[in-house]
């Protein structure tokens, strides 16, 4: 929501609301922050009581703010104290640096609106007696125990070797002299901090009445006014300003200067951009920006100053207009929270470090999926898998442009140093060398320079004309480097918000609108799909797929979607869609490609100069001076303070605004009321209570359990109150996504008519399950207390492996299916240590986190996901060891529910692993299955078979004729499509009825089933002795389970269907032929409308059950004469007696027009080509030959049309016949034709040996 992204607290008008006054509280006392004893994070706060004490924390207070409370925001005390002073207290001697720090941070409220925080840090000279001795106190136990442990014998560290003595002993003294405190000869300091709360987050202007009231009172003259006066001004009579205006007011020394974006322009943003690129550069940055896109958890960590978390999270947050950040959002992470660090949501938080520690002492909970940024270091780590941003490279070029044009090095450099001056230095060849980095070559070095150089010449050339200083000239009103700030953050952000509307400029054609009313949308709005995903995906280039199939399931990406379908109109859209919308309209405009092509042709952005010359006007021409500060209504001698302390101020000045005064009023001053009303209304200034601000709220609400951490003093209650809003919330996701990814797989399997067979490969089945694997991470890590390695899953499932291991040497977990004696391929034992085993096995897998992966595809392939993680936890034990008592995986109901959602998987077919890791090697093992009704035991030949996938084919494997069962390993196959068997005819007896061929992988225990039902010999059936086999994967369902062990039922071969003219004459009728016809063709043709990832077998469509090739040969069943009773008569016979008539009519010369003569030199040509091929395959293998040859090469219709007029037709067709129909064949005929349009690829085992 708007009130999110442009930072309104509902209704306040005024500049800020809040001043704020945190530090030590001298009544109180020291109080050290008891935090670190409690928490399991020492290691963040570095063993409270091995510091010295000055280097230790100790509680701060908020010790005043003014005014006590503003009904529109209402003062959160813990918060603000926390906030201001994330690590309490800090003390220091005179010899310590005592520079003001400034930061800024963010209070999120429960509903999603935030309000920003200001706040300036120093030192004051500590006055109260008590604290001094208390400090000294502090000292000399610690320097007894310092002193203990370096000389208590007895202990084994305690007695170094002499070389390690001398080192200890100049340590100590240097501790000392370092980090001590003596009272008679040292002055402590302790840190105080001032604030302003507000509305909206004017950085710059807020850092500079706050840097102004501080040297009022640390300069050696008095400010002019009572500091009272200033304070009252920024809070009583500083408004803000109106959409599109600029506001100068008093500071105590100068004018401040803030200006607010209008409503078309991107929201308003006043953090320095520039650090941030100099602090990581730009490669880093767009990774970070990726990860945040894709909603991973994200850790920025910084040692200096608060200030550098703010910056990054703040800069990274603002590029991702028109999208926002959905989650927990804390880029300062108080020390009282790091227990956060275990929140099993996305997060984007920011830890500063104490500078004690390097990253490799940071345990963090939940690494499998985790971009953690050491600002600091110039230093990112990244999840696995992360996807590249679209079109990566040019992307760089631009912003490096940008940035080289403000002399700053893409690269970023670790220590900025100021101004232009380092980049001159910066040599073109550092940049060829340096594209690795993905920065391109000197280009737009060169440019920057070259441009620096005019402009430079320029001004020159002005100043000799006009003899006037520069300045003067310019008249802005603000210095120098804040207007080059705007001017680099409103170029970088235009760079990046044009990536956006380039990608998604005609996403308003894929939003699917609610059919009902927004009442019951809402109510059913986890259920509905918001967003059209498959078609979006299936016009984009191919290289955007990973980002683009993962951006779309980001929570993100659906509330954006939401808010576009409750503000239909544009009077109501909230600011970030409409500025949204007016730019991808007028890109549309621009663009004249037709919409829907989209290209991965790299658009630059275009509107710079125009969002540029918008700040410059506001700047050159302030539209507003607010009321100067005045004396205020005290009595004499109030308002006097002792120099180089902040007091407290006098509450009763500040307490209200002026009763008068027109800002008293929650409403704007009539001059400013006219336009921005509907303005306003859409910044959600002015909210009426209505439907809508439900709306509002609910949107904003969806889906996300926890916005922010409740900011107050942590107690055991509290933490269990988050961590169930946790583990519920986890459970609300996984009922979600299991959801989702059925949804996704049920609604394919109703477009698939006819097939069983559901395929949503590619893209986004690995999305949906890259995604559920995060989200098993996420419930592993919650409340771990034990991990090995970065992924929680895999560390539990190692534990669980150790201790089944050392339990009994015997393998454990074997339970066997329900299964039979005779069944043919018992199924593989149920065990999920040897699933894990062969994942150890794939040496491809290096990590942790690639390891868990692949098990849980291995698991969801074998549809035991579940059931192992059922398994898994059934170890309760091992579980309480692991992990804490408020773990998610020790709320045994949630447990439950959990599990069950994962066991309609189940309902689905899943092939993610088998698609993922091509390259494996994989067991696999085939029985042939001999009918039983003829005693296969005579057959004397030597069988063979040849196993073909998707991915690759084995080549020919003998086959053992007395066992006929063979295991062999090979590279994945992929999904197995047909087998070729065959048998050398050699011996006395080489005939042989195969019942069907079985064949399945070892590791999935996909078992495929091949059916035959044919002979194979000279002189029987149609005399093959090798057959194509078509199968499809067995599905082991419970109730059939007996069934299929046993020999399976009679079932005609598809592809080799039985022909029905020798059992019944007439058993389908010409209706039903060509229903079958066009179902065979359909299903073709919805093959190729189908993302190419997402198709399935192309040879089941062919030669399958009820394939193209049956319902052809029912055509030619038709009305087929049978010469003698016991006699089979084939189609091919036919085909040859049709091509020896071609074949003399040519040769007598009959004339007939080109085109026929073409067709009837294709026909023979392929006729010729089948009829010679090695291989024996038979006649009805011949004439799945020629019919797959035939939708190849677009051949079929004309072949129908030919056969439908030749003379061998009449005499071997009854009149009935379907082929003498002339109506029937032409309807026939414009069916195949619709085949024209298709690159129709035919499996290698189809074709081999024919040449054409």
């Amino acid at each position: 929501s708007s009130a999110t992204i442009t930072g309104f607290s509902s209704s306040s008008c005024r500049f800020a609301d809040y001043f704020v006054i945190c530090g030590l509280d001298t009544d109180s006392g020291l109080e050290p922050d008891e935090l670190s004893e409690i928490l399991p994070y020492q290691w963040l706060l570095c063993e409270n009581f091995e510091q010295s004490p000055l280097r230790r924390t100790f509680k701060s207070k908020v010790l005043a703010h003014y005014p006590e409370n503003v009904e529109w925001s209402p003062f959160d005390q813990d918060a603000v104290g926390m906030l201001c002073m994330p690590k309490g207290l800090s003390f220091r001697t005179q010899a310590d640096s005592h520079e003001p720090q400034f930061h800024s941070f963010i209070i999120t409220r429960e509903d999603g609106s935030r309000t920003y925080g200001f706040a300036l840090t120093f030192f004051e000279e500590v006055t109260s007696k008590q604290i001094c001795s208390a400090m000294q106190t502090l000292y000399h136990m610690h320097n007894a125990e310092q002193y203990d442990i370096l000389h208590t014998p007895g202990t084994e560290e305690a007695r170094p070797s002499s070389g390690a003595q001398l080192h200890a002993a100049p340590s100590i003294s240097r501790l000392q002299r370092f980090n001590s405190y003596d009272i008679s000869r040292d002055t402590l300091y302790v840190s105080k901090c001032i604030c302003l709360i507000t509305p909206m987050a004017f950085a710059q202007a807020c850092h500079k009445v706050l840097e102004q009231l501080h040297q009022a009172v640390t300069s050696p003259q008095p400010p002019p006014l009572p500091l009272e006066s200033y304070v009252y001004n920024v809070l009583y009579e500083v408004p803000l300003p109106p959409a599109g205006r600029s506001l100068k007011f008093s500071g105590v020394y100068g004018p401040v200067v803030c200006q607010r974006p209008s409503t078309a322009e991107l929201p308003l943003f006043d953090f320095p951009m520039r650090k941030m690129f100099e602090l990581l550069g730009v490669e880093n940055v767009l990774q970070l920006f990726t990860c945040a896109l894709l909603e991973i958890q994200i850790l920025l960590y910084s040692q200096p100053d608060y200030q550098r978390l703010m910056t990054v999270a703040e800069s990274i947050t603002a590029l991702m207009f028109p999208f926002q950040w959905q989650h927990v959002y804390v880029p300062i992470l108080p020390a009282s929270l790091l227990h956060f660090l275990d929140a099993p949501v996305p997060y984007l938080m920011g830890l500063h470090s104490n500078g004690q520690d390097d990253r490799t002492k940071l345990e963090l909970p939940q690494e499998a999926n985790l971009c953690f940024v050491d600002i600091d270091n110039h230093f990112i780590e990244l999840p696995e898998d992360l996807p590249q941003f679209p079109n990566k490279l040019e992307f760089i070029q631009e912003i490096s442009e940008v940035l080289m044009s403000f002399g700053v090095s893409p690269e970023g450099n670790v220590h900025c140093t100021e101004g232009p001056a380092k980049i001159k230095g910066f040599r073109s060849a550092d940049m060829v060398s340096d594209k690795r980095n993905g920065n391109l070559a000197s280009s737009p070095l060169n440019s920057y320079l070259l441009r620096e150089n005019q402009t430079i010449a320029r001004l020159q050339a002005l100043v000799k004309r006009t003899g006037v200083s520069l300045e003067k000239d310019l008249k802005m009103q603000c210095d120098e480097e804040e207007l080059k700030m705007h001017q680099l953050n409103i170029q970088v952000r235009e760079v990046f918000a044009n990536r956006f509307t380039q990608m998604f400029a005609d996403y308003e054609v894929f939003v699917i609108q609610p059919s009902q009313d927004k009442e019951s949308w809402f109510s059913n709005r986890d259920q509905m799909q918001n967003f059209d995903k498959a078609s979006f995906l299936s016009d984009q280039p191919e290289p955007y797929l990973p980002f683009l199939s993962r951006f779309l399931e980001t929570q993100m990406f659906a509330s954006f979607i939401d808010s576009k379908i409750l503000y239909h109109d544009d009077e109501e859209k909230e600011h970030t869609l409409r500025v949204f919308d007016a730019r991808v309209d007028k890109i549309r405009l621009l663009n004249v490609r037709t919409p829907t092509l989209r290209t991965s042709m790299y658009q630059k952005c275009t509107n710079i100069d125009e969002a540029e010359k918008a700040i410059e006007m506001r700047l050159t021409k302030i539209d507003h001076t607010a009321l100067h500060p005045h004396l205020l209504d005290m009595k004499i001698g109030q308002g006097r303070y002792e120099q180089g302390f902040f007091p407290r101020l006098q509450s009763d000045v500040l307490s209200s605004g002026p009763t008068s005064n027109k800002w008293a009023k929650r409403s704007a001053p009539a001059q400013w009321r006219r336009k921005d009303r509907q303005k306003q209304h859409a910044e959600h200034l002015y909210l009426d209570n209505d439907q809508r601000e439900k709306y509002i709220q609910e949107a904003r609400n969806l889906g996300t359990t926890i916005r922010q951490p409740k900011l107050s003093n942590l107690s055991p209650s509290v933490i269990a109150q988050t961590n169930w809003k946790f583990v519920e919330g986890l459970l609300k996701e996984c009922r979600n996504k299991t959801k989702r990814m059925l949804v996704e797989k049920m609604g394919r399997e109703a477009v698939e008519l006819g097939h069983g067979e559901v395929s949503i490969t590619g893209v986004e089945e690995n999305t949906l399950i890259a995604s559920l694997c995060d989200l098993l991470e996420r419930i592993w890590s919650h409340g771990l207390q034990v991990k090995q390695g970065k992924s929680a899953l895999w560390s539990h499932l190692l534990h669980y492996q150790e201790s089944k291991e050392k339990r009994d040497a015997t393998p454990a977990g074997l339970e066997r299916r329900k299964s039979d004696a005779g069944c043919a391929m018992p199924p593989l034992k149920i065990s999920l240590i040897q699933d894990m085993r062969h994942i150890q096995n794939i040496s491809e897998i290096k990590t942790d986190v690639g390891k868990a992966r692949a098990w849980v595809r291995l698991s969801m392939e074998k549809k035991l996901l579940s059931r192992h993680l059922k398994q898994l936890l059934s170890d309760h034990e091992l579980t309480k060891k692991l992990y804490k008592r408020y773990a998610f995986l020790r709320c045994d109901d949630e447990k439950e529910q959990f599990l069950y959602h994962l066991l309609s998987f189940n309902a689905v077919d899943y092939f993610c692993f088998t698609n993922v890791f091509t390259t494996i090697m994989i067991p696999y093992h085939v029985v042939i299955i001999p009918s039983k009704k003829l005693g296969g035991s005579m057959f004397t030949a030597n069988p063979w078979v040849c196993v073909s996938g998707e991915l690759a084919e084995t080549g020919v494997l003998q086959v053992p004729k007395n066992t006929l069962e063979i295991t062999f390993e090979c590279q994945n196959l992929g999904k197995l499509t047909t087998v070729q068997m065959g048998h050398d005819n050699s011996g006395l007896y080489a005939k042989w009825l195969v019942e069907c061929v079985m064949v399945r992988n070892g590791i999935t225990g996909h078992t495929y089933k091949f059916p035959c039902g044919r002979w194979l010999g000279k002189g029987v059936d149609d005399g093959s002795l090798e057959r194509i086999l078509v199968g499809e994967l067995v599905t082991a369902s419970t109730e059939n389970e007996d069934r299929m062990c046993r020999t399976p039922p009679m079932q005609q071969s598809p592809g080799m269907m039985r022909r029905f003219v020798t059992i019944s004459p007439n058993k389908l009728n010409t209706g039903q032929i060509q229903e079958g016809v066009g179902e065979a063709i359909n299903g073709i043709v919805k093959h190729f409308h189908k993302p190419e990832k997402e198709r399935g077998s192309l040879t089941l469509l062919l030669c399958g059950e009820y394939g193209l090739v049956w319902a052809l040969e029912q055509v030619f069943q038709h009305g087929f004469k049978s010469p003698r009773l016991f006699k089979n008569v084939f189609i091919w016979d036919f085909l040859e007696k049709a091509q020896v008539y071609f074949e003399s009519a040519e040769q007598s010369q009959v004339t007939q027009d080109e085109n026929y003569q073409t067709r009837v030199r294709h026909f023979c040509r392929f006729m010729r080509a089948i009829s010679s091929t090695p291989r024996n395959i038979g006649k009805d293998g011949k004439f799945q030959m020629l019919v797959c040859l035939g939708a190849r090469d677009h051949l079929l219709h004309h072949w129908i049309a030919l056969l439908a007029d030749c003379p061998i037709t009449a005499q071997m067709y009854e009149d009935t016949a379907l082929l003498k129909d002339h109506s029937l064949v032409n309807s026939l005929i414009r069916v195949l034709q619709t085949l024209q349009e298709f690159n129709i690829t035919l499996e290698a085992s189809l074709v081999k040996g024919i040449g054409i």
